[in-house]
């Protein structure tokens, strides 16, 4: 008998957080809320990983695109924004009421 493994005795490669948070998001735009709930992890660890996964979609000729946060109650919204976090305040009625940003792969 040689020492190599057989495929069946080969340990099963589990799938990381960051390739489950891009599977997620080849579907229908979801906001890190979303995200953290099917994932499993918590809403600031997805932000953190946003940035990574923009740099993996890139290099393989894709885009991870943003329908950016709007305040409910002006209509404002927040294109120029380069953070992925929600904004807590509108900078133009100081309303608190804003919606999530929504991500996707294009």
């Amino acid at each position: 008998m040689t020492g190599r493994l057989k495929i069946s005795e080969l340990p099963e490669r589990k799938e990381t957080v960051r390739r489950k948070i891009l599977a997620l998001l080849s579907g229908t735009p979801l906001s890190a809320k979303q995200i953290s709930s099917r994932a499993g992890i918590p809403e600031k660890e997805v932000y953190g990983h946003l940035p990574h996964l923009e740099k993996t979609v890139s290099t393989r000729k894709g885009r991870l695109a943003v329908i950016p946060a709007e305040c409910r109650r002006c209509g404002f919204v927040f294109r120029k924004r380069e953070r992925p976090n929600r904004p807590g305040r509108c900078p133009v009625c100081r309303a608190e009421s804003i919606s999530e940003p929504l991500f996707f792969l294009e």
